[in-house]
């Protein structure tokens, strides 16, 4: 399958998926084996749960940024620095959610090496969906499991002049 957002084929039972949406010219609906046409990253973490102390995992997955690219992020090619006004909103089945800023995730500033990840200790997460996968983060509350939802928004600074 090309990298590509089209739309998966026929699958037996349900599949998780995730809806792209947002200020973006092709917001899509993916599930874990679409989001294998990617390259595929590896991350080893570790992070602190307030609930279970330190955590160690592996996982793989696509860039976030690398997806959202592919979807087309509607940046204004007439404002300077337009992306760096763009958050991101992730949500997860289970009502988690975390955001980021675009800035965080481009290669021309932070840089954050952000995963959709589709494995966790080498399971495949198809069943229950995509996780949010932040390796710079000591904590783990902005990771999110079963990501039903990536929202992608330009307003947030529209009005503000700043740019």
């Amino acid at each position: 399958m090309s990298r590509s957002l089209t739309a998966a084929g026929a699958a037996a039972g349900p599949v998780a998926e995730l809806a792209l949406t947002g200020d973006l010219a092709h917001p899509a609906r993916l599930t874990v084996s679409q989001l294998l046409a990617w390259p595929q990253h590896r991350a080893r973490v570790s992070f602190d749960c307030a609930t279970s102390g330190t955590r160690y995992h592996s996982f793989t997955g696509p860039l976030l940024h690398e997806v959202l690219s592919a979807a087309g992020p509607r940046f204004d090619p007439a404002r300077r620095r337009d992306r760096l006004r763009f958050l991101i909103a992730v949500h997860g089945t289970d009502g988690h959610h975390a955001l980021l800023s675009w800035a965080e995730i481009d290669p021309d500033f932070g840089r954050a090496p952000v995963l959709l990840a589709v494995t966790l200790d080498g399971a495949p997460l198809d069943g229950a969906g995509a996780q949010l996968v932040l390796p710079q983060d000591r904590c783990g509350a902005r990771y999110v499991s079963g990501i039903d939802a990536v929202r992608v928004d330009g307003g947030y600074l529209a009005g503000s002049g700043a740019g």
